[in-house]
């Protein structure tokens, strides 16, 4: 039996009737249409499920959609703002830190959280963050570099923060 719910997706509030069971990721991507957010392991190891809720990095396969009805929840396609994308999306596709992709939504989530709680961090701040978030294509030094240059870009006042 399922149950309605409201959710704040990516600034807009959604009126959803979600199975009990379902994990956010699930209620997410089959019940909203966000196919941004990926399955991957589904046991909360790999990060490529991660969401910002309340503006940290969570992951949605590990949440019930029931446990954050009053929280703001963003996903990549929440990401961009008045169709322009976010620096670390902007310094990710002119680097070449993605490969496959698979990755890259729960990648730059995480990284947009961290680039809101240090203007400036440190390679070891960047590594500690996106710790959680496995890439099986890259040797993730670009990755850290696209940190480091949306980081760079979003002082000099490029973009949004």
């Amino acid at each position: 039996m399922r149950e309605l719910i409201i959710l704040h997706v990516n600034g807009e509030r959604r009126e959803v009737a979600v199975l009990p069971h379902h994990t956010l990721l699930e209620v997410l991507r089959e019940d909203l249409g966000l196919i941004g957010t990926k399955h991957g392991c589904e046991l909360g190891e790999c990060g490529a499920c991660t969401v910002l809720i309340d503006g940290l990095p969570v992951l949605s396969c590990l949440t019930l959609p029931v446990e954050v009805q009053e929280s703001e929840i963003i996903t990549i396609e929440g990401l961009e703002q008045n169709g322009k994308l976010h620096p670390l999306q902007e310094t990710f596709a002119e680097l070449g830190a993605a490969q496959c992709g698979y990755c890259t939504p729960g990648i730059l989530l995480s990284g947009v959280a961290l680039l809101r709680e240090h203007a400036q961090p440190t390679r070891e701040q960047i590594k500690e963050a996106l710790a959680g978030n496995l890439c099986r294509c890259t040797g993730y030094t670009k990755i850290y570099e696209a940190v480091e240059a949306a980081a760079e870009r979003m002082r000099a006042g490029g973009g949004v923060s």
